[in-house]
């Protein structure tokens, strides 16, 4: 017997639901439960062949457990090491390379230096031109997290003021600075198994229990394409990153959908906020999922998904050759507390010495990412 699980949190619609959905199709030898996690050993294979994550972003122990139980063979949907490796500046550059168009998008160092780093540990990073990223990004812009998502210290800005404001609010968050895209319709799309696509009409700008509550506006010939486009973008970034369970975001803007938000992997699914007839959908194709991954799944083997990022960098790395060893020379601590090392048995030519006199000179953080101040 395969038993298919699923992980999650203060979610209540989805997940019973999904264990009855699988239980229901009563298929031989698959069956369904929600996770019980007891004792986690290093390297000990779990009772699951499938276990579905929605909550292991928000509880580091989760992470760790779904990571040692995709090693051991069980099938994690979503692979949760690329969830932790995952982040929206590294999926926007990706989306460029696959041919989906997004914002523009610029990087910002955090406002404030992380813990255990001093002025000396930035001493690659230039001064950061706030002036040019205005000109690049325009008003209005958003300011948001490079990783996370639920809407968390996110800022739409209309100007240098309200962004300078924004930033000084953000500590050690490093941050995206993004344009604002001014949409004519909006769409939330699922993905299930890296082929299954709904598109549903989205309004962000509603009330979270509200957005659904909209209709696309783009009709006829131009809606037909316009959905085909959509369903075609959906599975390159969805295949491109690997997940098997995901919504994607559009801002359509003059016909042309732009990805707004897509590393999504636990999206919402309660019946109360995406409605009825979208549950359905999502209930029905995370079972049919599962149940396919628990029948192929092989014990002790590697079952998760690689997107095609992972799997083209993997084809294109070079097998290691083989090297040599070495002992490494002991250190002789002398009494007055330096360290040396024996004398080499070859004279090497000494390092000529750098005429920059300012190489050395320790930089302040604070500096680089300068606090400009509004002109008056």
């Amino acid at each position: 017997m395969k038993k298919i699980g699923i992980l999650f949190g203060q979610e209540n619609t989805f997940p019973q639901a999904f264990i009855d959905r699988v239980n229901h199709k009563n298929v031989d030898g698959i069956t369904a439960e929600f996770v019980k996690i007891e004792q986690v050993e290093q390297a000990v294979t779990t009772d699951y062949a499938v276990i579905i994550d929605r909550i292991s972003q928000d509880v580091p122990f989760y992470r760790a457990y779904l990571k040692n139980a995709a090693l051991t063979g069980t099938a994690v949907i979503n692979n949760p090491f690329w969830w932790s490796a995952d982040e929206k500046f590294f999926n926007n550059a990706l989306a460029v390379q696959l041919g989906v168009p997004v914002p523009k998008t610029l990087l910002l160092p955090s406002k404030a230096r992380p813990t255990d780093t001093s002025e000396n540990s930035f001493r690659n990073l230039a001064m950061f031109d706030w002036d040019k990223a205005f000109e690049h990004i325009g008003f209005p812009a958003f300011m948001k997290p490079h990783a996370g998502g639920g809407w968390k210290s996110v800022y739409k800005v209309d100007n240098p003021y309200e962004a300078f404001r924004a930033y000084d609010e953000t500590g050690q968050l490093v941050m995206l600075y993004q344009e604002a895209v001014d949409f004519d319709d909006y769409f939330r799309c699922y993905c299930l198994g890296g082929k299954h696509v709904l598109i549903m009409p989205y309004e962000p700008r509603n009330a979270p229990h509200e957005r659904y509550q909209t209709t696309m506006k783009t009709q006829g010939e131009a809606g037909k394409q316009l959905l085909a486009t959509i369903k075609d973008y959906v599975l390159r970034l969805c295949q491109g990153l690997g997940y098997d369970f995901n919504t994607v975001e559009f801002a359509v803007r003059g016909g042309v959908p732009i990805a707004i938000d897509f590393g999504n992997p636990a999206p919402d699914a309660d019946i109360h906020s995406v409605g009825a007839e979208n549950f359905e959908w999502v209930v029905e194709h995370a079972a049919l999922l599962a149940i396919e991954r628990a029948q192929v799944q092989r014990p002790g083997q590697d079952n998760l998904t690689w997107g095609t990022y992972v799997q083209r960098s993997a084809r294109g790395t070079a097998a290691f050759g083989t090297g040599d060893v070495q002992m490494g020379g002991p250190i002789h601590e002398l009494h007055g507390g330096t360290a040396t090392t024996p004398a080499p048995k070859t004279r090497r030519p000494a390092a000529r010495k750098t005429t920059d006199k300012g190489a050395d000179k320790p930089t302040d953080t604070a500096a680089k990412v300068r606090k400009a101040t509004p002109k008056k």
